[in-house]
């Protein structure tokens, strides 16, 4: 049975009177990923950045156990069992591939010999081994942050912290680094990750914490909150006036065998049963809708709300 190597409790942080997480708790197990899924400025990159000691919590609002060390006064141990990730790509464009990671493998003290082998490992391992020479600024996007990534595996840390590490990628790039991610997890690295792609927090989290207003909303296994939260299907209706009569809608909604949504000009009707939708469908021209199984997305929608936050 795999054991929790990271245990936060009833954790809250303010800036001045915005309260950017606000009492939250939960448990990371060993060799897991977990994920924090939430609006911009639910206060996902806040609680990741206390828990290596980059943000203090309130003082007295809780405690941070991060495999067996505490944020507040154990700062430099945290940075040497992690490698972060960061939203941003820090890399230094003035030096190619090999340099970058050089001036990582000295901020560790590894020697020269040793590094020089763990930079092949990782480049071959990050599909970068023909690019060691290249300097940062021809690199593509997908490049950079599969290099970013490398770097943060340098000193081989069993806590790996990703801020948002597939945006702006395309779905290539994105699988592979999905997979790359699986495999570290089978080798004994937990994973942290926020990211705003549903897809990739049901491809590879084990549990997944729903953040609203620095709040904790849901928690638990991708599949298992869809099961418990979600109907099985779903039909978008691209033209909300096109069921304004239509008696079987009615029908269905009165006697809830389907659960209304609008977003803008479209219209989402979920229900257990695929024929209820079916039966609808009918109704429209080809075209018109699209009818598909409920996913993450739909989850994430219905408990932060379809309405931009202010923030974005």
């Amino acid at each position: 049975m795999k054991k929790n190597v990271i245990r936060i409790k009833n954790v809250s942080k303010k800036y001045g009177d915005f309260t950017a997480v606000k009492d939250i708790s939960f448990d990371v197990e060993e060799s897991g990923c977990y994920g924090f899924l939430g609006p911009n400025g639910a206060g996902k990159t806040t609680l990741m950045n206390m828990m290596y000691g980059r943000a203090r919590r309130l003082p007295g609002a809780g405690s941070m156990d991060v495999f067996g060390c505490d944020p507040e006064y154990d700062e430099l141990e945290i940075k040497y069992l992690a490698g972060v990730v960061p939203q941003e790509n820090n890399l230094d464009e003035e030096l190619n591939v090999i340099e970058n990671l050089k001036i990582y493998s000295k901020f560790y003290g590894i020697p020269a010999r040793e590094a020089e082998k763990i930079f092949k490992s990782l480049l071959g391992f990050m599909e970068l081994g023909e690019k060691k020479h290249v300097r940062i600024r021809e690199l593509s996007g997908g490049m950079k942050r599969r290099l970013i990534i490398a770097r943060a595996l340098i000193h081989k840390p069993r806590l790996l912290i990703l801020d948002e590490p597939t945006t702006g990628l395309d779905p290539q790039v994105r699988h592979t680094i999905w997979e790359k991610l699986r495999q570290l997890k089978n080798e004994g690295t937990t994973i942290l990750l926020t990211t705003h792609y549903m897809e990739e927090a049901f491809q590879i989290c084990d549990r997944i914490l729903i953040m609203h207003k620095g709040e904790k909303i849901l928690e638990g296994g991708p599949k298992n909150l869809l099961d418990a939260h979600m109907e099985n299907f779903v039909m978008e209706i691209f033209d909300k006036n096109c069921l304004a009569d239509s008696r079987c809608v009615n029908g269905l909604l009165a006697g809830k065998a389907v659960r209304k949504d609008e977003a803008g000009g479209t219209i989402f009707l979920y229900s257990n049963e695929l024929d209820h939708l079916k039966n609808i469908s009918r109704e429209l021209k080809s075209g018109s809708f699209y009818l598909r199984q409920t996913n993450l997305e739909d989850l994430f929608l219905k408990i932060t709300g379809r309405d931009l936050n202010e923030k974005q």
